[in-house]
Parts: structure tokens; C-alpha cells; sequence
């Protein structure tokens, strides 16, 4: 079980986050980075399984900015409750918040991203812009296409479902266009494909894809 930490940015802002810590020393670090669902059960989950891996995990409250506490299911009404919250966000104001993350999980060492849907979008962003990330693994962020302007400045995997109606393959295609040497993994599955709370979950390409960001973050991380 983790815990729930406060986290200040550098604009004065306060949001909650979750932490899991590993049972001995951590290897490093992973910040995760929610879906459009806020840090939920499933959210919690993944910093769990991170921090049985030996990683400190993290995942800050990124709809605080908004709304504090907001925990949602997959059905329709939570998708669009989360969708028009995201609307609200100010990117600005969300890398500031993930800044913050990374600067509290650089005290255990190197930090590694791992984000989901909107998440994956903000891992992508991450890489691009912040400081103190060593490593990102995005999975199925939707608008990595449209973020094409700065190229990483740390190695990244991008995952995506083949069958993923929410991103056209022309979007992978382009990312694959303008960095050659970001590998792009594709599965044969849907979008959401990693959470086993939703009808999309693939096992099989969920196990895949973590031991491929686990190979990413022991390279880099430790």
C-alpha cells in the first residue's frame, strides 16, 4: 500500500500525489502520469507494480488544478466528466506540476516516466521539456502527433494498439516520419490495452510492453 504525499510547483500550486515505495533500496525512480480517470485504483496499481520492480513510484494529481480528489470508472458519462476536466487544464500548468514530480523523485535517483492515454501524450511532452527525466515509455498518446516540434532529449518508446480507433495509424506514421530513431511498438490491441479494468485490456501485449519500458528503465535508471 502507498501513501498520498503533497507536492508543491513552482507557481505556488499544491496537488496530491500518490507514492509507492519499494521494500529495499529504490533502483530510481518512476513518475506515472494518469489517463483522463484521475489517479484511480488502476493508476495506484501501476505504482505498486513499479515499486515491487525496486522503483520509487509516483503519480501526481494532475486534475487538482481543477478538481481535487477526482476518481473515475470507464463507462461513458466518466469518460466525458474526465475529457471536459482535461479541457480545463493549461498545459503549462500540467508540465509544471509533472517538474515538480520529477524534482521530488530525483532525491532517489534517476527518474523514468511511464504514462497512459492522456498520460502518454504528457510522457511524450515530458521527454521533450522538463528537466531531471532520464527515460519515458508513452503508451497510446493520442496527440504525440500533433507535438512533433521538439524532439526528445531522452530516449523514448512509444506503445500503440493497432486496433485503436482513437488514433489513426497515419498519426503513428507521422511520429515514426519525424524521429526514426524513437522506437514505436504496436500490439494487436485497442486503446487502453494495459489497464486489466477495462474491456480493452490485452494481456498479452500489456506484458510485452512493461517488459519492454522495464528494459527501457534498467538501461537508464538502474
Amino acid at each position: 500500500m502507498g501513501t498520498t504525499i503533497e507536492l508543491t510547483t513552482s507557481d505556488g500550486h499544491k496537488l496530491g500525489a500518490y507514492q509507492a515505495e519499494p521494500s529495499g533500496a529504490p533502483r530510481g525512480s518512476v513518475l506515472v502520469i494518469q489517463e483522463i480517470f484521475g489517479v484511480n485504483a488502476h493508476i495506484r496499481s501501476v505504482c505498486d507494480d513499479y515499486a515491487q520492480e525496486g522503483y520509487r513510484a509516483l503519480a501526481p494529481a494532475l486534475f487538482d488544478r481543477v478538481e481535487r480528489g477526482v476518481e473515475l470508472g470507464y463507462d461513458g458519462p466518466a469518460t466525458q466528466r474526465g475529457a471536459g476536466i482535461v479541457m480545463q487544464l493549461k498545459p503549462g500548468d500540467v508540465l509544471r506540476d509533472l517538474q515538480a514530480s520529477a524534482d521530488e523523485l530525483a532525491k532517489t535517483g534517476k527518474v523514468g516516466v511511464v504514462g497512459y492515454c492522456y498520460g502518454g501524450t504528457m510522457t511524450w511532452a515530458a521527454a521533450c521539456r522538463l528537466d531531471r527525466i532520464a527515460a519515458a515509455s508513452s503508451y497510446y498518446g493520442g496527440r504525440i502527433a500533433q507535438q512533433l516540434d521538439k524532439p526528445p532529449r531522452v530516449p523514448v518508446i512509444l506503445h500503440f494498439g493497432e486496433q485503436d480507433a482513437m488514433i489513426p495509424v497515419a498519426d503513428i506514421d507521422k511520429v515514426r516520419a519525424a524521429f526514426p530513431d524513437v522506437p514505436v511498438f504496436v500490439y494487436p490491441a485497442g486503446h487502453g490495452f494495459n489497464c486489466d479494468a477495462r474491456a480493452s485490456y490485452h494481456a498479452e501485449s500489456a506484458k510485452l510492453a512493461k517488459q519492454r519500458t522495464l528494459e527501457l528503465l534498467a538501461k537508464h535508471l538502474g
